[in-house]
């Protein structure tokens, strides 16, 4: 798939792209990039969408913003942007995973169908985020805090430990292969922990950016994976609750945190299935 630009929200971001008709937006999370989505674009282009996967700011070779905000109503009003700057209309649909899911659950009223991918809705994770076990699967939002997290994540192996760890026996060499050259450069990883520094406060709003009303703003679909190694899967049981009216949450049984990854034929399905075919 070709590699295109587009200018929005005061960044230059690239894409890849593939099909035409209403726009379908793909947000990719940590520790990834924009070829995550390469099972689940040909099959929007299938039916009929103009699929397209910006590699997130920071992650290259999307720009390193000048405005060095990396907080939620940054990544919100960036979405929005994209919609605007890439054409979406009304029946633009958006697909977001992992930190890919942080704006859609902001903005998902602005589309005709929001799905996202394990992390759950604000309310579940404001709720369960402090349980011992989920905290010590959590370590590295705490490590990237410190001086020492840029050094820690580019040592070898740590980020194949964690995806190791969050999809057990997923081989992810193509993945991570793709994920150097997303984050491989050293402005291009401190701007990937900047998203945890701006999550936990470390780095304070940068206050550019509209503020983002608490809760989710449009039905949605949620999928997680029942092996998930990052979020643990009793974290998502009562998801449901914190969602709109409307809303549907599937566990995806034999599947880790990038279940898109590890059991693309259901999950596609799943997703098309809630989309519908493109107006």
């Amino acid at each position: 798939m070709e590699i295109r630009t587009v200018h929005a929200n005061g960044v230059e971001f690239a894409y890849l792209a593939l099909g035409e008709g209403p726009l379908a937006l793909c947000l990719h999370g940590f520790p990834d990039s924009a070829h995550t989505w390469r099972h689940l674009l040909p099959e929007l282009a299938e039916r009929g969408y103009r699929a397209v996967a910006p590699f997130m700011r920071g992650y290259a070779p999307t720009e390193v913003p000048a405005d060095g905000a990396y907080e939620g109503a940054a990544l919100a009003a960036d979405l929005r942007a994209l919609h605007e700057e890439l054409g979406g209309g009304d029946d633009a649909v958006v697909i977001g995973h992992d930190w890919g899911a942080f704006p859609v659950y902001a903005t998902a009223g602005r589309f005709r169908a929001a799905v996202t991918l394990a992390v759950p809705p604000p309310g579940v994770m404001a709720r369960g985020f402090l349980e011992y076990d989920q905290l010590k699967r959590s370590f590295y939002i705490f490590l990237f805090q410190t001086a020492l997290a840029e050094a820690a994540a580019s040592r070898p192996g740590f980020l194949e430990r964690l995806w190791q760890d969050w999809s057990p026996g997923y081989d992810a060499g193509e993945d991570l292969e793709f994920v150097r050259r997303s984050i491989g450069e050293p402005a291009n990883l401190r701007a990937a922990i900047g998203y945890y520094r701006a999550m936990l406060g470390s780095t304070p709003p940068s206050g550019r950016h509209p503020e983002v009303q608490p809760g989710v703003t449009g039905p949605v679909l949620y999928l997680h994976g029942v092996q998930d190694g990052c979020l643990g899967v009793d974290l998502v049981k009562n998801a449901g609750e914190h969602l709109p009216e409307g809303s549907r949450v599937e566990l995806v049984p034999g599947a880790g945190h990038f279940l898109h990854l590890e059991r693309p034929a259901e999950v596609n399905r799943l997703i098309l299935d809630w989309l519908g075919p493109a107006d």
